[in-house]
């Protein structure tokens, strides 16, 4: 059986200058994999080349053995990819209820808030409020919330810590492990947050200057001191 994902010898860079070198990951339905890696070693290219916000010079990207290459961005939701960036990406001048149902204006049918608010109950509560009057963590749960509004079967996920309080962090992760075990939702998490992502996750892989150093299940990384501390930082 194929993976879900599949990315096979990725390499993407910005004009004359390489960012990721010939990466190859998978992921599975129902999995969690953490991209880690310092800043600079290529996480944030990798989302943006996954969900086609930037073009691959080389290599292929599957979905489902479906070639991704060439798909415009707009579409990507429609193959069942949907991509958080980093920085949250609300629309401050919307209410709660209009940025949700963004996520679903590609569908048919109106598009079903009632889980997400479930999933957030302090967006519940927030339904009228702008984007703006939010905290920070609301933000976050909102744009996942928006993400997952679109039903996707993968979800890219660009370090949905920055900038929170601990027990909002704690409480995205395990919002993370409750979707993938009942809805089987892939997640390519990443995060500088490594205790975290890895707390988390199942599998994880580590980026160097753009190229994958070691790939591993989760608690292996983690129980790797010499890795730790040469590519982790802790």
């Amino acid at each position: 059986m194929s993976a879900l994902l599949e990315v096979h010898e990725l390499t993407v860079g910005y004009g004359a200058a390489p960012v990721l070198h010939d990466v190859s990951l998978t992921v599975d339905a129902g999995q969690i994999v953490a991209v880690l890696g310092a800043n600079g070693a290529g996480k944030t290219t990798l989302l943006r080349t996954l969900s086609g916000q930037l073009k691959s010079e080389a290599g292929r990207i599957t979905l489902d053995d479906q070639d991704l290459r060439g798909v415009k961005v707009e579409r990507m939701v429609r193959h069942g990819i949907a991509h958080v960036p980093e920085g949250r990406g609300v629309v401050t001048e919307l209410t709660v209820d209009e940025n949700l149902r963004l996520g679903g204006l590609w569908r048919k049918q109106k598009p079903k808030l009632d889980g997400i608010y479930d999933l957030f109950p302090a967006l519940a509560q927030r339904r009228s409020h702008l984007g703006h009057q939010l905290s920070g963590g609301e933000r976050q749960m909102l744009a996942i919330g928006r993400a997952l509004v679109a039903e996707p079967r993968l979800l890219l996920l660009d370090e949905p810590s920055l900038g929170l309080a601990p027990k909002i962090t704690a409480q995205i992760m395990a919002l993370l492990r409750d979707l993938r075990d009942r809805t089987g939702l892939a997640v390519l998490l990443v995060e500088q947050n490594v205790r975290s992502a890895l707390s988390v996750a199942d599998q994880g892989l580590v980026l160097s200057l753009g190229r994958v150093v070691t790939r591993n299940d989760a608690a292996a990384l983690a129980g790797d001191a010499d890795l730790r501390h040469v590519y982790l930082g802790f």
